[in-house]
């Protein structure tokens, strides 16, 4: 359905069942999906792709790059059930992912990945919806803090929290786990994440046969782990916390404090192979999208 006081232009392809409300203008190559919603005023000029089920608030536009800024060429891509928020700017050629949540005013230098929450000038990621979409943040309505020491299974398929025992002596505290008794594998490979700044989020992938186990052993970092279903975040905020996440777990960190040293061990050593990277491809993997 189309108000009667918008213009489509000659290069749109609208599905029947999307809605574009009144003083809307759509000028380029713009694809808007099946049950997509484009409230009022909203002009778009240029290459775009809304997904299925997403909105689109008034006011929305999309700025040229700088050179060298990003591509001009590729289009904007909002994925499927993604919300972008009334007067938020998106740069060309940038990616909103499924279900992400853009809120008003944002703007959108980089892609955006599936899930997230994004807010300010530039957008950085705040937190993650759950499935329903409903705009619950999973940073403050599911966050995992163990207390206690011994293993903690999360909901989330094969993902546990390691709270280990910390020695405190006056010479200085130590803490300590052993691999294959405390943690369930020899590690073949390990790594460290630091100087990561704040916006940043790292992660975004899942592996087919390697096991990792992260502790941050200075300052704080957030984790999300995900097994298709359900979805979790865990802080690691002290190094006598560990998080086993096995093979096939989608697995975010962000929130990185400025002192934050992250360790994680592997199982294997490391496969470009080994690694999804797509959220789409990794539900596919699970066998939950057809």
């Amino acid at each position: 359905m189309v108000h009667a006081s918008s213009h489509i232009g000659a290069g749109v392809v609208l599905d029947p069942s999307a809605s574009v409300g009144p003083n809307c203008h759509l000028l380029g190559r713009i694809t808007v999906e099946a049950g997509a919603v484009l409230k009022g005023g909203v002009t778009l000029i240029g290459d775009l792709i809304v997904g299925r089920q997403s909105v689109i608030e008034p006011g929305v536009c999309i700025a040229a790059p700088r050179p060298g800024q990003g591509d001009i060429a590729a289009p904007v891509h909002v994925g499927a059930g993604a919300h972008v928020g009334a007067g938020s700017v998106l740069l060309a050629g940038v990616k909103i992912g499924d279900h992400a949540w853009v809120a008003p005013g944002t703007v959108v230098l980089r892609h955006i990945p599936a899930h997230a929450i994004v807010s300010g000038n530039p957008a950085s990621i705040s937190g993650y919806l759950d499935e329903s979409n409903q705009a619950s943040r999973v940073a403050s309505n599911a966050l995992v803090r163990p207390e206690g020491s011994g293993v903690h299974p999360a909901q989330v398929d094969g993902v546990s929290i390691h709270h280990f025992a910390r020695i405190r002596d006056l010479r200085g505290d130590l803490t300590v786990g052993e691999f294959e008794r405390n943690v369930p594998f020899t590690p073949k490979r390990y790594f460290l994440v630091f100087d990561v700044p704040s916006t940043e989020t790292r992660g975004e992938h899942a592996h087919r046969i390697c096991h990792q186990f992260l502790v941050c052993v200075a300052g704080a970092v957030s984790v999300v782990v995900d097994d298709g279903r359900r979805r979790e975040e865990v802080l690691l905020d002290r190094p006598n916390i560990g998080l086993l996440i096995p093979a096939g777990i989608w697995g975010i960190q962000y929130k990185y404090s400025r002192d934050a040293v992250l360790l994680v061990f592997a199982s294997e050593y490391y496969d470009a192979a080994d690694y999804i990277r797509n959220y789409d491809e990794y539900l596919s993997y699970r066998g939950l999208k057809p």
